[in-house]
């Protein structure tokens, strides 16, 4: 057993982003400005879009996707309940409707065929807003045709999956033709496979992104880097209730060096993944990640489910065992139809989302992190397989 804790997703941070962040310290600019613009235009380039808007977390920049597009009051948006509360929350504070669908059984994410019924039964929707869980693309052509003939936005919650690719298009580009606004949200949160600590981006096409600037600065015209510069004017004018969302200087100095390396730090997530898959898939009571043949995952979480029929404990105990074993792990995520508020206010029973409701009561995410050892690796497998094999299934008794 472990002699110290593991965590589930240290970030991998080296000597050459301290070095920039105190480069940016020394600079005397620290807020946003030539750094958080340098990031942009780089992540910009690096996943293929138009345009990209640095922001302080994904939720701020869906937030900002809405707000860009108008959505609110009277407006309903298609999501998935298989999804963090923040994809859900942002709907609900533009005063717009969520319309929740449920998922594929083998990646979790939300089901076409679902979000085409919902389209058609609720005429006040707006936009549908895909999420890409655990770094594995959801179905887009089906998504994207769906909006295509109903005039639909497509906002893409890729807080998971920098840098996915799906039919060899990274996540953030739309397909060829596609003529409805497309806008899609990255986390660089601590635990992501990119990350600034905290912070986002927003990218699409540029009249909305610029839109979107202005909402995630307080609704001013001209941001606080022109203000205080040599060039820059005092004078500014406010041209919508906008929001505190722009990314520092600080932040973006993090990942412009995490940036450099996302293709090293993404070689290294797929090697424990298929160590992993290695050890966890002939065990007959453990169900392995899907990944699809025109997809290519970013591995974000690595989902391990059980088979309780083969398995003598449930998840929760499950999780009890591994972290008796020093092991962290956790669960992605509590569906949204089991959240109080959205429980109660919208009237979600568990018996609507069949499949999700079903697959949370079974899945854990295992330790994924470019900074694990193999020797940490070594541990969650062993692990994982001592709970397995000290608690078997009990044989039923036939009377």
């Amino acid at each position: 057993m472990r002699s110290e804790f593991l965590p589930f997703a240290p970030p991998l941070i080296g000597d050459e982003e301290i070095a920039e962040v105190a480069q940016t310290l020394r600079g005397g600019w620290i807020t946003t400005g030539d750094r958080a613009h340098e990031f942009e235009e780089r992540f910009r380039d690096y996943v293929g879009a138009e345009a990209a808007l640095a922001v302080n977390s994904a939720t701020a920049a869906m937030h900002v996707a809405l707000a860009a597009l108008g959505i609110g009051e009277g407006d309903a948006v298609v999501s998935t309940t298989m999804t963090f509360a923040s994809t859900i929350h942002v709907i609900e504070h533009q005063r717009a409707r969520p319309v929740l669908v449920d998922v594929e059984p083998d990646t979790l994410n939300l089901d076409p065929d679902q979000v085409e019924d919902a389209v058609k039964r609720t005429p006040e929707v707006k936009a549908i807003m895909p999420v890409h869980l655990y770094g594995h693309p959801a179905d887009m052509d089906p998504i994207y045709d769906i909006a295509h003939r109903h005039g639909l936005a497509v906002i893409e919650d890729a807080a998971h999956s920098l840098p996915a690719r799906y039919h060899d298009r990274v996540i953030g580009t739309p397909p060829p033709g596609f003529d409805q606004p497309n806008l899609v949200a990255f986390s660089f949160y601590a635990t992501k496979n990119l990350t600034t600590g905290e912070g986002g981006m927003l990218t699409g096409a540029p009249a909305i992104v610029e839109q979107a600037r202005i909402w995630s600065l307080h609704g001013m015209s001209r941001d606080a880097y022109d203000r205080y510069t040599s060039d820059g004017s005092w004078k500014y004018d406010v041209v919508l209730p906008g929001f505190k969302y722009n990314m520092a200087d600080l932040q973006a100095a993090l990942g412009l060096k995490q940036l450099a390396r996302l293709d090293a730090m993404q070689r290294r997530r797929r090697e424990i993944v298929a160590h992993y898959d290695d050890a966890f898939g002939p065990v007959e009571a453990l169900e392995t990640p899907y990944e699809r043949p025109h997809v290519r995952s970013a591995w974000h979480i690595y989902l391990l489910r059980l088979r309780r029929e083969r398995l003598g404990l449930d998840r929760d105990a499950f999780m009890t065992e591994l972290r008796k074993r020093k092991i962290g792990a956790s669960v992605h995520f509590i569906p949204i139809h089991q959240h109080s508020y959205y429980r109660h206010r919208y009237g979600l029973r568990p018996q609507s989302f069949p499949v999700a409701q079903r697959e949370y009561e079974r899945m854990l995410s295992l330790p994924l992190s470019p900074a694990h050892s193999d020797e940490d690796v070594d541990d969650v497998i062993q692990a994982v397989k001592e709970i397995v094999r000290d608690h078997p299934a009990r044989m039923r008794t036939v009377a």
